[in-house]
């Protein structure tokens, strides 16, 4: 069964996020951040695991009692800090979960948001994506679960997807490891 699941949003206007020049690259720690972002139990934090080799600094953010994970890794000859985003479902938080990864997001300033979603839940997962995009974050979209979505019968056009809404898009089976690679390819794109 294939699905459109390209809603009519994506007929607006779109930005394909902001491209970053080699000094833009990181902060003021000389290494440039990349935030994973998506909803609960999309397996953000298992391709957080897959690309820093579980190599974590667990740590609550300032003023509340919310965990996070961050990790280094280095891609080509670009040193990355990797961080795992409490869940949330849109930049318009209503959990204090959802305010923490929402101040990582514009606080923090990432060079390159990943958001994780369920390739079976891909529909109703796309709004979010939008409000990245429509914040001119640097976004790479990555389809998880791609095992479940192909068992489930849904066939999801990466190319078209890709280019429908102008931004970088990988798809993963994080929990088998498969597509982590191309992730890593995808990743060191964005950056050039």
């Amino acid at each position: 069964m294939k699905i459109n699941i390209l809603p009519k949003i994506l007929n607006r206007g779109k930005s394909a996020g902001s491209c970053h020049t080699e000094d833009e690259l990181s902060d003021n720690t000389g290494i440039a951040k990349v935030a994973i972002v998506g909803t609960p139990n999309v397996g953000k934090s298992v391709i957080f695991n897959r690309l820093t080799g579980r190599h974590a600094t667990i740590s609550n953010y300032p003023g509340t009692t919310v965990t996070m994970s961050r990790g280094k890794i280095k891609i080509a000859d670009i040193e990355m800090e990797i961080v795992d985003t409490p869940g949330m479902y849109s930049l318009l938080p209503i959990t204090e979960e959802e305010r923490v990864a929402r101040s990582i997001l514009l606080e923090e300033k990432p060079n390159l948001v990943m958001h994780v979603v369920d390739g079976k839940n891909l529909g109703r997962m796309l709004p979010f994506t939008m409000q990245l995009i429509e914040a001119e974050l640097n976004t790479l979209l990555v389809l998880n679960m791609m095992d479940e979505t192909e068992a489930a019968g849904i066939e999801i056009d990466i190319n078209e997807l890709e280019s429908q809404l102008g931004i970088p898009v990988v798809s993963t089976v994080a929990t088998r490891s498969h597509g982590i690679d191309n992730l890593k390819i995808k990743i060191e794109e964005a950056f050039k």
